[in-house]
């Protein structure tokens, strides 16, 4: 190790009502893979948008390969090779995957005309060296958030970037894709690239970091070296105190059923069944996990029980009423809770206000209305208040920051936040700690086991095997969108969720 690839000294960004980065050191050399780790609004985020161009810092310096440059943009940033995995997917959702990857350096025929058949066989012989496989000329809207996120992989690689920075990339894969992506980051590295990796799944940054820098509330922590500092150490640096990693609860008592599925059809966006003819119950003071590879009618099924998309046949039933058909805010009105697996299309209004989108599920209902229709402000700014101080959503202008602007584990926050202060007798939960720091996940996870305590039914869908396994009292596993088989927790662990996701039945 020489000279840094990457040297950042005293960076400073302020916005509006906080200091995002306050005075940051970062080095990283060639040839290294860099864990950067830190709570939700740490920081981490602004730090690498400013290396690639997206801000100006207001303060600071940055060499670049020993030399000191100033990134005005993008563009700048990708003629010095750097190429970034951003958290929210910078992606034209009516564009095919190569159309996305090529966007901006279109390849062209001598005549000036568009060449998608060499940019394709060049996305298809990259997807297939590095396992991304997806087809070149899906369309982003068809295709899942998985294979989305394997584009934007596939973006910088096409690009032949040198510094590769991952924002959060293994949010959106399941633990088999996660083992596949570390196995890339290693052949990457053996290439001689440079990769920063921000996380905070801690067994990630032991599997796959040579060093790891941590951020907290803006500031620089420390960097150390990984294979010397436990999990627990680092948790403890980033949130500032001790972490529980283990998830107590009691053992449930299941009570009445309270979310009846029984012999569900959904087709897919493409006219394809999604979901055949699956069946299972939620009782009260239970929770019951799905776990599956992306891909195998999770989402679909997630969508169908919302009211988001048509059901082809079958009945969803809660405590005894018929949902079916009825449109969402009845199904809401009836008791149903919802945190989506895309908490910018389905979870919230990004150019709404913090308050805004924590009432928008009951902003027409007292006290947050009168007998008249209008809003009741002071009602609603102390209630934003509470969830803001309860869940630790942290905004630089309080709940008058517009979601857009927030870090992407605060926007989950305030999805999770709007959810379960509603208490819904049945709860579904969509990769509900996507994006969140550990500290954060301690916390919601609690509060899903309080639900159950409280006889709720919560209907948990992750792709984190952990989470299924710490949180769950029964565990169906879907395939090719049917329940392969439904175990008790007792009797689970993941190899045989892993063989029953497969196809397997237990």
């Amino acid at each position: 190790m020489n000279t840094p690839a990457i040297e950042m000294r005293g960076i400073t960004k302020i916005f509006p009502g906080i200091i995002a980065n306050d005075k940051v050191n970062f080095e990283v050399y060639s040839g290294e893979i860099h864990a950067l780790l830190g709570e939700n609004g740490a920081g981490k985020s602004t730090l690498m948008s400013i290396l690639f161009g997206l801000y100006a810092p207001d303060a600071g310096t940055i060499k670049i390969r020993g030399t000191e440059v100033s990134i005005t943009d993008p563009n700048h940033a990708t003629a010095l090779k750097i190429g970034m995995v951003h958290q929210h997917f910078k992606l034209v959702h009516n564009f095919t995957v190569t159309e996305n990857i090529v966007l901006g350096i279109e390849p062209r025929t001598k005549s000036g005309n568009l060449n998608l058949k060499h940019a394709e066989k060049k996305v298809a012989d990259l997807s297939e060296t590095y396992g991304l496989l997806v087809d070149p000329r899906a369309r982003i809207e068809a295709i899942t958030v998985g294979m989305q996120q394997r584009v934007e992989i596939l973006k910088i690689l096409y690009r032949d970037a040198d510094i590769l920075i991952f924002d959060e990339p293994t949010a959106v894969l399941t633990p088999q894709e996660i083992d596949e992506l570390l196995l890339i980051f290693q052949r990457l590295k053996s290439e001689g690239k440079t990769i920063v990796f921000i996380t905070h799944k801690l067994k990630e940054i032991k599997a796959a970091a040579n060093r790891c820098t941590v951020l907290r509330r803006g500031k620089y922590i420390g960097t150390y070296l990984v294979k010397d500092t436990d999990e627990e150490t680092l948790a403890e640096k980033m949130v500032g105190r001790s972490v529980t990693f283990r998830i107590n609860k009691k053992p449930a008592a299941p009570g009445e059923v309270i979310l009846s599925v029984e012999r569900l059809s959904v087709l897919g966006s493409r006219g394809i069944p999604a979901v055949q003819n699956l069946s299972f119950e939620v009782r009260a003071g239970e929770v019951l996990g799905i776990a599956g590879i992306d891909g195998n009618g999770q989402s679909e099924l997630v969508a169908a029980l919302a009211g988001l998309i048509p059901i082809k046949s079958g009945r969803v039933m809660l405590k005894g009423r018929d949902i079916t058909k009825e449109v969402i805010r009845r199904r809401n009105e009836a008791g149903f809770g919802l945190v989506p697996e895309d908490r910018h299309k389905h979870g919230l209004v990004l150019d709404f206000r913090v308050d805004e989108n924590l009432i928008l599920k009951s902003y027409y209902q007292k006290p947050f209305s009168n007998r008249v229709g209008f809003l009741q402000f002071q009602t609603i700014a102390s209630y934003a208040k509470r969830l803001i101080q309860e869940f630790d959503i942290r905004s630089g202008s309080g709940s008058a920051t517009l979601a857009r602007s927030m870090s992407g584990g605060n926007q989950q926050k305030i999805v999770i936040a709007r959810e379960l202060d509603l208490s819904p007798e049945v709860l579904i939960v969509a990769q509900p700690t996507r994006g969140l720091d550990v500290g954060a996940i301690e916390y919601i996870h609690r509060r899903i086991i309080d639900e159950r305590d409280k006889g709720k039914a919560v209907l948990l869908v992750s792709f984190e095997l952990d989470e299924i396994l710490g949180l769950c009292d029964r565990i169906a596993a879907i395939s090719k969108g049917g329940i392969v088989g439904i175990l008790a927790a007792a009797e689970a662990n993941e190899r045989r969720i892993g063989a029953m996701m497969g196809g397997f039945a237990h």
